[in-house]
Protein backbone atom coordinates (compact mmCIF):
# COMPACT_ATOMS: atom_id res chain seq x y z
CA UNK A 1 0.00 0.00 0.00
CA UNK A 2 1.83 3.12 -1.16
CA UNK A 3 -1.05 5.59 -0.45
CA UNK A 4 0.37 8.66 1.55
CA UNK A 5 -1.92 10.21 4.18
CA UNK A 6 -1.71 13.48 5.39
CA UNK A 7 -1.61 12.86 9.77
CA UNK A 8 -1.62 16.20 10.43
CA UNK A 9 1.09 18.82 11.19
CA UNK A 10 4.87 18.01 10.41
CA UNK A 11 6.82 16.75 13.67
CA UNK A 12 8.18 19.66 15.68
CA UNK A 13 5.27 21.94 14.73
CA UNK A 14 3.94 22.43 18.32
CA UNK A 15 -0.15 21.41 18.56
CA UNK A 16 -2.52 23.71 20.59
CA UNK A 17 -6.30 23.06 21.53
CA UNK A 18 -8.63 26.23 20.95
CA UNK A 19 -11.56 25.96 23.20
CA UNK A 20 -14.69 27.70 24.10
CA UNK A 21 -14.95 28.97 27.91
CA UNK A 22 -17.61 30.46 29.82
CA UNK A 23 -16.82 33.34 31.70
CA UNK A 24 -19.35 32.75 34.65
CA UNK A 25 -16.19 29.30 34.87
CA UNK A 26 -13.65 31.95 35.14
CA UNK A 27 -12.21 33.32 38.65
CA UNK A 28 -13.09 36.59 40.11
CA UNK A 29 -10.33 38.77 38.83
CA UNK A 30 -10.79 37.11 35.36
CA UNK A 31 -14.42 38.15 34.97
CA UNK A 32 -13.82 41.74 36.37
CA UNK A 33 -11.89 42.40 33.44
CA UNK A 34 -14.53 41.47 30.79
CA UNK A 35 -17.81 42.70 31.83
CA UNK A 36 -20.50 41.99 29.49
CA UNK A 37 -18.54 39.19 27.33
CA UNK A 38 -20.07 35.38 28.11
CA UNK A 39 -17.25 33.30 26.59
CA UNK A 40 -13.64 33.34 25.72
CA UNK A 41 -11.51 31.58 23.97
CA UNK A 42 -8.70 29.24 25.85
CA UNK A 43 -5.38 28.04 24.03
CA UNK A 44 -4.29 24.95 25.64
CA UNK A 45 -1.38 22.88 25.08
CA UNK A 46 -1.27 19.21 24.62
CA UNK A 47 -1.21 18.86 28.39
CA UNK A 48 -4.97 20.92 28.67
CA UNK A 49 -2.57 24.11 30.59
CA UNK A 50 -4.85 26.88 29.46
CA UNK A 51 -2.12 29.40 27.81
CA UNK A 52 -3.87 32.50 27.13
CA UNK A 53 -7.50 33.53 27.34
CA UNK A 54 -8.65 35.92 24.70
CA UNK A 55 -11.74 37.40 22.76
CA UNK A 56 -12.74 35.04 20.06
CA UNK A 57 -12.24 32.29 18.04
CA UNK A 58 -10.13 33.92 15.50
CA UNK A 59 -8.15 36.07 17.66
CA UNK A 60 -7.08 32.72 19.53
CA UNK A 61 -6.36 30.98 16.27
CA UNK A 62 -4.06 34.29 14.58
CA UNK A 63 -2.15 34.44 18.16
CA UNK A 64 -1.55 29.93 17.64
CA UNK A 65 0.01 30.79 14.50
CA UNK A 66 1.69 33.91 15.11
CA UNK A 67 3.77 31.95 18.00
CA UNK A 68 4.47 28.75 15.41
CA UNK A 69 1.82 26.66 16.81
CA UNK A 70 -0.63 24.68 14.62
CA UNK A 71 -3.88 25.51 16.52
CA UNK A 72 -6.88 22.96 16.55
CA UNK A 73 -10.51 23.63 17.65
CA UNK A 74 -12.58 21.83 20.18
CA UNK A 75 -15.84 21.61 20.79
Amino acid sequence: MDTKFDFGPEPGERIVYVRPVAVEDLPDEVREQVPGIKTLYAVCDADGERLALVKDRKMAFLLARQNDMAPVNVH
